[in-house]
């Protein structure tokens, strides 16, 4: 059993280039259920499949929670089938009532403008903040794509950086204040950062190595609290930010999911969903006859 999970992380690792969050994800939902289960996993049934789930829910799991857990299993067993290693997914008929899912919070303009402008640049670390900060904004990346980035991603010249994080790689534009910013931290700051010459990460911690995913968003609620912006804010907010905002100045779907890296276009639309949302709320609360 436990060689078949390993090697199902193996090949969302190798394979589908997922996301370490992804595989995080699935993983602890498969050895979750891998210990409750009382018989071999190559055994498993539709009936210990609604066992399991019926369990998470008396344990006061949520429907959100429980359906997700149900999605990392359906997708182990369409593994194990496509290896070879059953004949069926026991999972492929279970329906699980989805719950209500919350549109992600974004930053107004002016929320952005207040945090873009903490970082201090008066020493190494002010401008390496303002350069990450600027560089998140302006692309929409992942946080683990930021702290990916090598100095080989990165054209000055042409004012853009390079994704290779999934499957498909991709190149995001710069606007100028991120350009400035990345250009004043490559030329002047970085290399008086670096613990060995030959290191090639883009962004680099306090002791020279590259930066963890833990560092920058220890950076981020820094730059946060000094802005006093009362809404919580994670990397993943600057990317749904860069979205809305591209979406309500002009941009096309299609132009932004390739920006953003969607495999699938209805990760997009979710930000149509959201600049509904929030006309209907200026709509009902300005209209005089809402």
């Amino acid at each position: 059993m436990l060689d078949l999970i390993h090697a199902y992380e193996n090949y969302l690792s190798k394979v589908k280039k997922s996301s370490a969050n992804t595989i995080g994800s699935y993983m602890r939902d498969i050895r979750q259920f891998a210990d409750w289960l009382n018989v071999n996993v190559l055994d498993v049934t539709q009936v210990n499949i609604r066992s399991y789930l019926s369990h998470l829910e008396s344990i006061g799991k949520s429907n959100a929670t429980i359906s997700r857990a149900a999605a990392s299993l359906k997708n182990f067993y369409a593994y194990l089938m496509s290896s070879g290693f059953v004949e069926m997914n026991p999972v492929s008929d279970v329906h699980i009532e989805r719950g209500e899912k919350k549109l992600p919070q974004i930053l107004t303009g002016r929320e952005i403008e207040l945090l873009l402008a903490q970082p201090v640049c008066t020493d190494a670390k002010g401008f390496r903040d303002k350069a990450m900060l600027e560089l998140m904004y302006a692309t929409g990346i992942r946080v683990s794509e930021l702290i990916e980035l090598n100095m080989e991603d990165v054209n000055l010249e042409q004012g853009i950086i390079k994704c290779s994080h999934t499957r498909k790689s991709r190149s995001i534009p710069l606007y100028p204040a991120a350009l400035k910013a990345l250009k004043v931290y490559i030329r002047d700051i970085r290399s008086s950062m670096l613990s060995d010459p030959s290191e090639p990460a883009l962004f680099v911690n306090v002791n020279g190595t590259r930066m963890s995913r833990q560092g920058f968003w220890k950076i981020l609620k820094h730059y946060q609290e000094t802005a006093h912006i009362e809404k919580e804010i994670t990397p993943h907010t600057l990317r749904h930010s860069f979205a809305v905002h591209l979406l309500e100045n002009g941009a096309d779907l299609g132009s932004l999911q390739e920006l953003m890296g969607h495999c699938d276009i209805s990760s997009t639309q979710m930000y149509t969903h959201m600049i509904n949302q929030k006309l209907r709320s200026v709509y009902e609360k300005c209209h005089p006859k809402s």
